[in-house]
Parts: C-alpha cells; structure tokens; sequence
C-alpha cells in the first residue's frame, strides 16, 4: 500500500477560537490522523504566542504570520518581524516535510503557505469558506497583496474548492473557473437525540448561533422580535461572541426586550448542541453567509430550521421541506417564518424531522474522503 500523503492544514485560525472555520478544520484533522494520515495544523499566531500543542492528539503550530503594509510605521514593524516569522515557517516546514500544504480560508496564512510552495514546490490546495465575500472588513477589496497572493495561489494550486457553490463561484474573480465544492460536515455522533414538541406547554425558545458580527445579521433577528408578536409569543438565545457583541446588547436594550433576549457569550460545543436541542425553532439571519455549520446543527438536532436566502443555504435547504428560507433584511417576513413555525407545530415538527434525515449526507467523514480524492490526485514532485 502506497504510504499516506502528510497533509499540513494551514489554517486562517484555530482553537481556541471557535467559528466554522476552526470546527471544520478541527475535524477534518481528527478524521485524518484516525485514518492514519500523518497531519498537523499550521495556523495563526494572533499574539496568544502558544508555540505547539495538541488537540484531538494532533499537533497545532501556531506561527506568526505579519503582512507588509504601504503605510511607513507598518513598513518598518513587518521589516523587523519578517526574517523570524520566515523562520518559523521554515521550521515548521522542516520538522514535518508535508506532501500537501491545504490552506483553509485564505487569509496571511495562505500568503505564507503560497511561499513556502513557490520555494518548495510541495503542492497546494486551496480550500474557501466564503472569506471573499462574506467577511464584514472585505480584506480582498482593501488589500491589493492580499488580493494578489489568492489570485497566485488558486493559479499554481493543485485543487481549490469552496464549501458552498456560491463560494466556489465567486472564486472566479480570483482565477479559480474550476473550483469544487467541498462542503461542510458535522459530527453525528453523541448529539442531543431530538424531542418531539407538539402543543407545547413551555414558552417558545427561538435559538441562534454563530459569530457576532454585522454579516451575520443578529441585528436583524432582534429587529424582528421587537416589531412583532414575537415579543410576547417567545424568548430569544442568540449564542456566540465577538466584535458585534458589544452593539447587539444595547440594540436588545434599546428595544426594550432585556427579559426576552439572552445572550450567553460563546459555549462549548456540547453547550451549544444542548441550546438547539432545546430549541422550538433554529435561525439562521445572515445578510451573507457561504455554508453556516448552525445549519446542519440544526438538523442534527431535529428542530425546524429558519434559515437566510443570502449565500450557501438555499443549496442545500428545502423550502417547506427540511426548513424555511427567507430575506432577513425583510424584518417582517423573518418573523412571519419564526412565528408560522410556531404557530403549526405539526409543520414544524415534519420540517425538523426531515431535516434530522437530511443530516445524515453531510458527515465529516464524507468530506474527508473528498479531501483524499484531491490529495491524491496532486502532482507529487516538489
């Protein structure tokens, strides 16, 4: 038997941070090593400086990765930090020698990696997750090297794939015309097992979760609750952290729905699958969003989805079959798809379970076995 290529998977972040990105990188991984592929992380050193370490018995490199700049004091840091960020890249590269370097969600670290195949010649995948278009600071607008090293990159790359097809779309701005979708998978195994809700006694819960930011539209979410029945009908858990945090808690104020809304902060993953499980309807709000995980987290735990019309979604989603889709920037129509939920239980109870069978296509597994395909189809010469 021919031995396993050794896959570097050079990630834009990583545990401890927690998003989409981090949670498919950090399974692909796991199911790699359990396969016997010899595979580290290669990610960003966001300035937490914490060297090497394991995760799921897989080694994480955290490297430094500072990008130049047109503006002179800029100029002057990364002419100061380059030469030992260079080095810890070629250490790194040294230490493991990888068959593949797979960038995930390109960012510096696929700037980095671009460099390290243009002196290796070790061959490249690059793997999108949307961060062309559905990232609130349009880095690829504003940064014309950024800009360049993607276009380089899914030039010289063995493979690029998207994790939606309207990511692997828009990558032919970029000069990928034939990128594949690879898309995302989720863990079936341990989940919270779904409880029928019929009539429910309780008070309805509405859950949503992800990174809290402008593109993901929680903003919009409350909006809806505010302006309609939905106040006085159900609460809201919005689950999750980050720099839109801050301004969604005084709009929860400003609206009066203090007692309403809550907004727990980020949750570990088994937190996070107990708040869907109990959920009576999973939303999805982004204004633009490639392939939200939250989505087939739903599934999995069998409650009815509502999920955003704008981006990777409607590939997947059926309207009125395994959820409802809708423009969340029509405040009034989002509510209206929470609350028609609610008020058909039996509806909402159907859409949940074919969403819980619907799962069952989108494993980690799965998407590993595509991620092998690619990997061995590559150009092994350096």
């Amino acid at each position: 038997m021919a031995a396993r290529r050794r896959v570097a998977l050079v990630a834009s972040s990583f545990d401890p941070h927690t998003g989409g990105v981090e949670s498919h990188v950090r399974h692909v991984a796991r199911v790699l090593a359990s396969r016997g592929t010899p595979v580290e992380v290669w990610t960003v050193d966001r300035g937490e400086h914490l060297g090497t370490r394991r995760v799921d018995g897989v080694l994480v490199r955290y490297l430094p990765t500072p990008q130049p700049s047109t503006r002179p004091g800029d100029v002057a840091r990364f002419a100061l930090a380059a030469p030992a960020a260079g080095l810890a890249w070629a250490r790194a590269y040294r230490a493991f020698r990888p068959d593949v370097l797979h960038v995930q969600c390109f960012g510096p670290n696929g700037a980095y990696a671009l460099a390290l195949r243009t002196l290796t010649r070790t061959p490249v995948v690059v793997s999108s997750h949307g961060e062309t278009f559905a990232d609130d600071h349009a880095v690829f607008e504003h940064s014309r090297l950024l800009r360049a090293a993607l276009e380089r990159s899914v030039r010289v790359a063995g493979a690029v794939t998207g994790c939606s097809r309207v990511v692997a779309d828009d990558l032919v701005r970029f000069g990928a015309a034939d990128a594949v979708v690879v898309p995302n998978g989720v863990d079936l195994a341990g989940a919270p097992a779904p409880a029928p809700r019929t009539a429910p006694a309780h008070e309805p819960v509405v859950v949503a979760v992800g990174r809290i930011e402008h593109v993901k539209g929680f903003d919009l979410l409350v909006d809806a609750f505010a302006t309609s029945a939905l106040r006085d009908r159900a609460r809201l858990v919005v689950v999750g952290d980050g720099s839109a945090a801050g301004a969604l808690r005084r709009r929860v104020d400003a609206a009066g729905l203090t007692d309403r809304v809550e907004l727990p902060g980020r949750l570990d993953p088994p937190e996070v699958a107990a708040r869907l499980a109990a959920a009576d309807v999973v939303v999805v709000p982004s204004r633009a969003d490639a392939a939200p995980l939250v989505v087939l987290e739903a599934w999995r735990s069998g409650r009815p989805l509502v999920a955003t019309v704008r981006g990777g979604p409607p590939e997947i989603v059926t309207d009125g079959v395994d959820g409802v889709l809708v423009d969340p920037q029509d405040t009034t129509a989002l509510a209206g798809a929470v609350l028609g939920l609610l008020d058909d239980p039996e509806r909402a109870e159907r859409i949940g379970a074919a969403g819980r069978r619907r799962v069952e296509d989108f494993t980690w597994e799965r998407v590993v076995d595509r991620y092998e395909d690619l990997y061995a189809g590559l150009d092994g010469s350096r």
